[in-house]
C-alpha cells in the first residue's frame, strides 16, 4: 500500500483536470493504497519571495496553505498533480505552489514516483509540452523520484467535459490502480 497525494490545481469547480484527477483517485483507491485528494479552491498560498530561509530551516517563512501541502507532499509515497493547461503551460496557482515546495529541496522527503494529469481545449498533446517540461524540471530537482507518468486530456473545450471522455478516464482509473 503506497499513501499517494493528489493535488488538484484547477480553480474552477467540476473542472476537465479534477474530473481526470477523480478518476486516478479511483483507481488508486482500488488498488488499496491509501489516497488522499486536495484541491486548492479555497487554498491560501502567496509566491516565493526566493529568500532561500527554507533551505536552511526545511520551512517557508510564508505562513500560508502551501506550508500543509508541503508537509503532505513531503510524506507521500507518491504526488499527482492535475492542472488545467494555460497558453502551453501549467495552471499559475500550480507553478506558484511548486515554487513553493522549495522547502522540500534539502529535506528527506519520501516521494518517488510522480505523475501529471493536464486537461487542455487545444486537441493536440504537444499543447501540454510546457507543463510536462515545467513539472519534468521539479522533479529533476529530487534526485530520488522520477515523472512516472503523464496524462494529457485534449480537445476538451467545456467545463466537465471529461466527465464524458470514457477513454481518458479510463487512463486515469487505469494510471491510478497501477500507481
Amino acid at each position: 500500500m503506497k499513501k499517494v497525494l493528489i493535488i488538484s490545481t484547477s480553480l474552477r469547480r467540476n473542472s476537465n483536470s479534477d474530473y481526470i484527477a477523480r478518476e486516478f483517485e479511483r483507481g488508486a483507491k482500488d488498488a488499496g493504497n491509501e489516497v488522499e485528494f486536495i484541491s486548492l479552491i479555497g487554498k491560501k498560498i502567496d509566491f516565493c519571495i526566493g529568500c532561500l530561509s527554507c533551505q536552511l530551516t526545511q520551512e517557508c517563512v510564508i505562513k500560508d496553505d502551501a506550508n500543509e501541502i508541503a508537509e503532505k507532499v513531503k510524506n507521500a509515497d507518491v504526488v499527482v498533480y492535475a492542472t488545467p493547461v494555460y497558453y502551453y503551460e501549467m495552471s499559475g496557482q500550480m507553478k506558484t505552489l511548486i515554487d513553493r515546495m522549495n522547502c522540500l529541496f534539502p529535506s528527506d522527503y519520501k516521494f518517488r514516483d510522480v505523475y501529471l494529469l493536464a486537461a487542455s481545449a487545444e486537441d493536440e498533446e504537444s499543447a501540454m509540452d510546457g507543463a510536462v517540461k515545467g513539472v519534468q524540471g521539479w522533479v529533476d530537482c529530487f534526485e530520488k523520484a522520477t515523472l512516472a507518468g503523464v496524462i494529457r486530456g485534449t480537445g476538451l473545450t467545456e467545463t466537465g467535459e471529461a466527465k464524458k471522455d470514457e477513454e481518458i478516464l479510463k487512463k486515469a482509473y487505469e494510471m491510478g490502480k497501477s500507481v
